[in-house]
């Protein structure tokens, strides 16, 4: 498997109104984000993908499905590649959170947050980074590229893991709904894309 391709869910109206959905049930993608998952198939019209793994929350199976209909592959889902728990804060605005004491904490030191009931960033990133893994030593040898749809901080942990910035750090990175990031594997790893949108961009890889 020498690119995985990790694909952030369209949007939603979590999203447009500035609400954390977490691992709510029911959040489903608005007019635009039905839009943003249509444009993923035109992005990857070029691309060869083997198979297409998806956090199972509504709301990234809902962002694959055109993409595998496409491609006449299995969405298989994947919890390791879920939403960070965000126990207590899920379903709350982030106008609210932001006034909590934590929200601070969170912005400088994300390696020392736990969520109220819930999980810490370091259980996600060895959470994700593991199914990444487990996913390689699946596809280990094909030339062939994987899709994987899950969340922004998710997405921010697994490309911090690989490219060895700091936990601490990965607040600077930014995954944007139904943006596309690209990793390849060899003897090392390579950030080739981050945060794209554009169909000729991606192909230059794919």
């Amino acid at each position: 498997m020498p690119l995985i391709y990790l694909i952030r869910h369209a949007e939603n109206d979590f999203n447009r109104k500035g609400k954390l959905a977490g691992w709510l049930p029911g959040v489903h993608l608005n007019d635009k984000g039905k839009s943003q998952a249509r444009g993923l198939v035109d992005i990857f019209s070029n691309i060869a993908i083997q198979a297409i793994y998806a956090s199972p929350l509504d709301r990234t199976i809902e962002t694959a499905k055109a993409l595998a209909a496409e491609k006449k592959l299995e969405i298989m889902p994947r919890e390791g590649i879920g939403e960070i728990h965000y126990g207590t804060w899920q379903g709350r605005s982030l106008k609210y959170l932001q006034k909590r004491k934590l929200w601070l904490k969170i912005k400088q030191t994300p390696s020392l947050v736990r969520f109220p009931d819930g999980e810490s960033f370091v259980e996600a990133q060895n959470r994700a980074v593991a199914e990444i893994e487990h996913m390689r030593s699946l596809h280990e040898g094909s030339k062939e590229a994987i899709a994987c749809f899950s969340h922004a901080d998710l997405i921010k942990l697994i490309i911090a893991h690989y490219i060895g910035l700091p936990l601490d750090l990965f607040q600077r990175l930014t995954i944007m709904p139904a943006s596309v990031s690209a990793l390849h594997f060899a003897d090392s790893v390579q950030l080739l894309s981050l945060n794209n949108t554009s169909a000729s961009h991606l192909a230059a890889h794919g």
